[in-house]
C-alpha cells in the first residue's frame, strides 16, 4: 500500500480524499448530538456513509453516562489541518468543553484516517494513534470496512475486539 508521510500542513484542496471520522457523545441527548454533528460535517464532507451507533461504558472515569459512538466515511477537499479546524469548530458550537481527560462531552470528533496519509504535527496525528485500542471505534469502523483493511493497509482482526462491551443501537 502506498502512503505518504506528512509532517506539515499540506494544501490538497484540489483533490478529494476519503476520510474516516470517529464521533462520540455522552451528554445532552447523545444520539441527537451525533446527528447534529453529522449534519454540520455534511457541509464539507460529502458522500457520507455511516456505521451503526453503539453504546459503551466510558473509557475514563466511570461516574459519567455511557457513550454513544459511530464512525462515518466521506469525501473532502479540505487539507488535514483544515479538517481538524472545522471539526473543532463543530465541537465548540455544540458546547464541548474539555474539563477532564476522557471526561463527559457533548460531542467528540476524531479524524481516524485521511486517505492513506500519515500525518504527524504538534496538533494532529493521522491515523489516530488509539484506533486499535478502542472497540467502540474499531467495531463501527468495521461496519464501513467489510474487507477489514484500513486505508493505510493495516488489517483489522475482527475477533481481537470484544464487541460484547458494545450495544448496537438501531435508529
Amino acid at each position: 500500500m502506498n502512503h505518504r508521510n506528512v509532517d506539515h500542513a499540506e494544501n490538497i484542496s484540489d483533490v478529494t480524499n476519503t476520510i474516516f471520522l470517529g464521533i462520540g457523545s455522552n451528554l445532552d441527548d447523545p444520539i441527537h448530538q451525533i446527528e447534529q454533528a453529522i449534519g454540520a460535517l455534511s457541509v464539507f464532507v460529502h458522500s457520507i456513509k455511516r456505521a451503526h451507533l453503539y453504546r459503551s461504558k466510558p473509557l475514563g472515569p466511570q461516574d459519567q453516562p455511557d457513550f454513544v459512538n459511530t464512525v462515518i466515511q466521506g469525501e473532502t477537499g479540505l487539507a488535514p489541518s483544515d479538517l481538524l479546524n472545522r471539526t473543532q469548530q463543530i465541537e465548540t458550537s455544540q458546547g464541548r468543553m474539555k474539563t477532564m481527560h476522557w471526561g463527559p462531552r457533548t460531542i467528540d470528533i476524531d479524524i481516524l484516517y485521511f486517505a492513506n496519509l500519515r500525518v504527524t504535527t504538534p496538533t494532529l496525528t493521522i491515523p489516530h494513534q488509539e484506533i486499535f485500542n478502542r472497540s467502540f471505534v474499531v467495531i463501527p469502523l468495521l461496519d464501513l470496512l467489510p474487507n477489514e483493511m484500513t486505508p493505510t493497509g493495516d488489517r483489522i482482526v475482527r475477533n481481537r475486539y470484544d464487541a460484547s462491551t458494545l450495544v448496537r443501537i438501531d435508529t
